[in-house]
């Protein structure tokens, strides 16, 4: 008998490990292949809401909640005292120069373009001066520019908290022009809510009244 040389022995033993492993990676290869399929096919079957072929994603922006502030009678009242209705909440102080009063002169124009449904939204003014702005001072300020507006203070807690809730910022800064005064630095935007005190969209003090007028049309 011939013996098998040491090298033809080690060949001959690799070759059924070599197709042992070649079927191994063809099985992996079919497996994923179907496992891919499926998947596919899951997500084909599963109806998109949105209706558009692509996933859709929620969210809310996480502007507003409750408050407890003081209007001009001196009456403490609550954010749910205005539900029912949409708000236009607007942030500023009634020493403030030139951005509020522009802000509120276009509230004003706003309201009036709404006409009647003007009454079917509440435009609340909202100080960052609770020190100086006392709620009979408040109420004055925001009549001159217009009776639908209702002013609110309260106390420093009281304002922290609604400006935190809204996501305002607000600062005392120092008045160069009049020493020993200050000045408030404050953001001044415009919060549209909704009836239920959902935000719904903001607007810069700057925004045209009739721009701001539509926009509100289509929450009442």
């Amino acid at each position: 008998m011939t013996k098998k040389k040491p090298s033809e022995t080690k060949t001959g033993a690799a070759a059924p490990a070599a197709g042992a492993s070649r079927k191994t990676l063809l099985l992996a290869l079919i497996v994923g292949l179907a496992a891919g399929v499926m998947t596919a096919v899951f997500l084909l079957a599963v109806p998109n809401p949105s209706g558009t072929g692509q996933v859709s994603t929620t969210g809310k922006a996480l502007i507003g909640g409750p408050f407890t502030l003081t209007d001009a009678t001196g009456k403490r009242v609550t954010d749910k005292d205005f539900a029912g209705k949409p708000m236009l909440v607007y942030f500023g102080f009634t020493n403030c120069p030139d951005v509020c009063p522009a802000g509120l002169q276009v509230i004003a124009a706003a309201l009036d373009r709404l006409g009647d449904k003007a009454k079917s939204v509440t435009p609340l003014f909202i100080t960052v001066d609770p020190e100086r702005d006392t709620p009979e001072l408040l109420g004055k300020y925001v009549a001159s520019f217009h009776s639908g507006i209702v002013g609110l203070s309260g106390s420093p807690e009281d304002i922290a908290a609604v400006t935190k809730a809204y996501r305002v910022y607000a600062k005392k800064a120092p008045d160069a022009e009049r020493p020993g005064e200050y000045n408030v630095d404050h953001s001044s935007f415009m919060y549209l809510m909704n009836a239920n005190g959902e935000f719904v969209k903001h607007f810069p003090h700057s925004v045209d009244a009739g721009q701001l007028a539509e926009e509100v049309a289509k929450v009442l």
